[in-house]
């Protein structure tokens, strides 16, 4: 069952959730005062999130050395060129990351987004951290929203007929035979208003067994900054 459809449909609480990921995201102009406010937002988020780490990424570039070039300008340039990502760990494996430009919640604990009968939502961690993030920021724009779960589905056999009793599958069963099948894949990018969704589903192997892998990642653009949290739950159904 996908983490997407469960709110939809019942409010059951399955046992074993096939969501293996979920991804909340936003985007916003570069803001060039974010490491002088990191420190207050930390504080502000610690209960939930106390392990902080700062991560360095590069990013690729090309230098012209000509014969003046020296190796520590060059070395200089890179670092100066770095980017830097402050990431806040809870002991619940889930994940808030915040760059210049971007803030991102990753979670392998949640199982369902707003289910009224689970005490444990991604909304609410959602919820939590924008408010902290907003409250020391001020930030009035947002350039993109995006909501995206994964699902992990175990295949209990690789078969048309078994398959197709478990799954509402969008594989041309018809035209191929999946015991003859290495891999198969399906994607659609498609938009609504201005919501837009990207769905792609995958049958791999993963550790020598195939499963079937549902990738749901929804977003919308230019929105204000109060409005996320309704956007987000659009973007959920």
């Amino acid at each position: 069952m996908c983490m997407g459809n469960e709110e939809n449909l019942m409010d059951e609480i399955f046992k074993n959730p096939t969501v293996k990921q979920v991804i909340f995201q936003i985007k916003y102009p570069n803001l060039f005062f974010i490491e002088n406010k990191i420190g207050d937002i930390q504080l502000k988020i610690m209960k939930e999130f106390p392990e902080a780490h700062l991560v360095f990424t590069r990013q690729a570039f090309f230098v012209d050395l000509g014969p003046e070039a020296k190796l520590e300008d060059v070395l200089q340039k890179q670092e100066s060129e770095g980017r830097k990502i402050w990431q806040f760990n809870s002991p619940k494996k889930y994940q808030l990351s915040i760059t210049s430009n971007s803030l991102d919640i990753t979670s392998e604990f949640h199982k369902t987004y707003n289910n009224p009968k689970s005490d444990v939502r991604f909304r609410d961690i959602i919820e939590f951290a924008l408010k902290q993030f907003f409250d020391v920021t001020q930030i009035p724009i947002i350039t993109r929203v995006g909501l995206r779960y994964i699902d992990n589905c175990p295949i209990k056999s690789k078969d048309n007929k078994t398959f197709s009793s478990y799954f509402n599958t969008t594989f041309p069963l018809k035209i191929f035979d999946l015991e003859n099948v290495e891999m198969m894949h399906f994607e659609v990018i498609t938009k609504k208003d201005n919501y837009n969704l990207r769905y792609v589903e995958s049958l791999r192997q993963i550790d020598n067994k195939f499963t079937l892998i549902m990738d749901f990642d929804s977003f919308a653009n230019n929105i204000n900054a109060e409005e996320i949290l309704s956007i987000t739950d659009k973007l959920h159904y």
